[in-house]
């Protein structure tokens, strides 16, 4: 089976606007707190979690995930009808970030962008992405994030498996 071919292309707010939210120091914050020693840069993501039967609310886990290595073989994408996910990186390494728009209930053609250190991302609710993929590094736990997304009941999570995977290169 061949594969497609998808290349890294650097993350910025810009060109990741359809798909969420680049969470990152701003030029300059957004006001001082702390008697004037620390800049708060406000409210940089949108966080959306849509309840189910009453029940659905914010939750904050850790994920550890297995560095992965170029060229990436991209074979499934999934999205979360039901809420938001935000990934803060707890580390300096870059990762990988895949993302895709609907196409009839199916991701069409992917994107792929490479974060640079202090850059995290919020997926909005229902985008089409692929995995958590840290990239390999020399740094020690360079796969934990923390993560900010919906705990609840409902399904939300959905999985679409291409027929013909990508593969991501540098």
């Amino acid at each position: 089976m061949t594969a497609k071919s998808l290349s890294l292309i650097p993350l910025s707010q810009e060109r990741f606007a359809p798909f969420g939210d680049v969470i990152e120091l701003k030029n300059s914050p957004d006001f001082l707190i702390n008697q004037g020693h620390c800049g708060r840069h406000h409210d940089l993501a949108q966080l959306d979690f849509t309840p189910d039967s009453g029940e659905g609310r914010a939750g904050i886990s850790l994920f550890d995930a297995k560095p992965r290595s170029l060229p990436y073989k991209l074979d499934m994408m999934e999205r979360h009808p039901l809420g938001s996910q935000a990934f803060l990186p707890l580390h300096e390494a870059p990762f990988m970030v895949i993302v895709a728009q609907d196409d009839g209930g199916k991701p069409a053609d992917p994107l792929a962008f490479l974060t640079r250190s202090g850059q995290g991302i919020n997926l909005h609710r229902n985008v089409w992405h692929g995995v958590l993929t840290p990239l390999e590094s020399a740094q020690h736990h360079a796969g934990l994030f923390a993560v900010i997304d919906r705990i609840g009941t409902g399904n939300n999570l959905q999985e679409y498996w291409f027929e013909e995977p990508w593969l991501i290169s540098a």
